[in-house]
């Protein structure tokens, strides 16, 4: 799971912005949104960001994200540069370098990742980890102006010098150590421990144009998603469907459908299938049904079958998901039962989102004030993550409408708009 998440000089973020998932004091919905991953810590399962758009809510997402592919897809060779942007609205932050530091927990040990970059190199990295006292497992410094690595282990990690040097020679400076630990034959548990994190627990970020129709269709093909349990999602959120399909081009439907034109496979997370994928629609007392391919049916229900695959997987699986605008094509009902089942039924998963959401800001009885989050832009431009907890009791109190003060503007994070009229030049 994610501890805390910080980033400072990262497109829209100029100021470090600090994303963290450790639990307050209140004792408030404990049993839905509080996860104890290791002894005495209490992180939480969910973090919603609000705010108004261009605050740079996706912006916080793409970072974590970012970190992620930097780790998995080390750049190949020394003269690639690195895929991002500085804050570009001052003088001095595009020839700054940007920083991230990443904490989370696998297997009940705590980690710490931290990185300083720009565009042509990482810069120094560190790594440390917590069992339970904080120790080093590495650090890393590059040297510009000859384009070289440098690597140092922390004394409670044992490193042949020969394996310690080939790690070093496959460490671009444009890679992270655990990148040129993925071409390195080099034993160690700790790196493969954060490896395993980045490729098991941490998804890749999906944003309304992603379509997981693919990744979906294959984790059920492969049982790690059930059928079953998405047809019964699927029904209690009203929609009429008693099954769901998966056909290769050589199978027959039953004689249901005939000339059906077979879609480009989708992709998600470097999956692709070569199935089609039906709904099952129960009419009257028809006894089979009727059958319709899935490009047939309508946004919202193809949203929400890819919603229930992916809560059925994060149901039996410690995965961490992040969603940009996770409303999208939902109607609020959905997307408050989405969110109540996640709550109700996860054990160790972590939902990451932004939204627009406001109105489960009316609800009290459902969410907590350090699972929700707001990011506004500061007077010089730059994005500001703050959360609701940060509020004293003057400005929120336990019997206050958090929908009423969101709306009027006391909390901030929203767009301040001018008055509707639109000036024309006659002529």
């Amino acid at each position: 799971m994610v501890i805390e998440f910080s980033v400072k000089n990262f497109y829209s973020i100029k100021e470090e912005a600090v994303l963290s998932f450790e639990a307050s004091y209140s004792d408030d919905l404990e049993d839905y949104y509080v996860v104890e991953p290791r002894d005495g810590m209490r992180l939480l399962k969910l973090g919603l960001i609000y705010g108004a758009n261009a605050s740079g809510k996706t912006t916080v997402l793409r970072a974590l994200d970012f970190v992620r592919e930097l780790v998995l897809n080390p750049l190949d060779k020394k003269t690639d540069e690195l895929d991002f942007k500085p804050f570009l609205f001052d003088e001095n932050t595009p020839f700054e370098n940007t920083h991230f530091a990443l904490s989370f927990v696998q297997n009940k040990v705590k980690y710490l990742l931290q990185l300083e970059l720009n565009k042509k190199a990482i810069v120094s990295e560190k790594l440390y980890f917590f069992s339970p006292n904080k120790a080093l497992v590495y650090e890393r410094s590059t040297d510009v102006v000859h384009q070289v690595s440098r690597i140092v282990f922390g004394s409670k990690i044992k490193a042949d010098k020969k394996y310690k040097n080939i790690l070093e020679a496959n460490t671009l400076w444009n890679n992270t150590v655990l990148g040129g630990f993925l071409k390195t034959n080099f034993n160690s548990s700790e790196m493969q421990e954060c490896i395993d994190w980045f490729e098991e627990k941490l998804k890749p970020m999906i944003t309304p144009r992603t379509n997981l129709l693919g990744f979906i269709s294959e984790k059920i093909n492969s049982n790690e998603i059930n059928k079953q349990s998405v047809v019964d999602i699927l029904r209690k959120a009203d929609f009429n469907i008693s099954d769901v399909i998966l056909k290769r081009e050589d199978e027959d439907l039953n004689d249901y459908l005939t000339g059906v034109v077979r879609e480009s496979t989708p992709r998600y997370g470097n999956i692709s299938i070569d199935r089609e994928v039906f709904f099952r629609h129960k009419i009257g007392d028809h006894h089979r049904g009727y059958a319709l391919p899935y490009k047939e049916e309508s946004r919202g229900t193809q949203r929400y079958f890819q919603f229930s695959g992916l809560l059925d997987y994060m149901i039996k699986n410690k995965t961490i998901f992040l969603i940009d605008e996770l409303e999208s094509s939902l109607h609020p009902d959905l997307l408050r039962h989405f969110l109540l089942s996640f709550l109700t039924n996860t054990a160790g998963a972590q939902l990451i989102a932004t939204t627009h959401y406001r109105e489960l800001l009316m609800e009290r009885d459902i969410f907590r004030n350090d699972a929700i989050w707001f990011t506004e832009k500061d007077a010089k431009g730059g994005t500001e993550l703050f959360s609701l907890n940060d509020f004293d009791s003057s400005v929120v109190r336990n019997t206050s409408s958090i929908f009423n003060a969101y709306k009027i503007g006391k909390l901030g994070a929203v767009p301040q708009l001018d008055d509707y009229y639109i000036s024309r030049e006659e002529g």
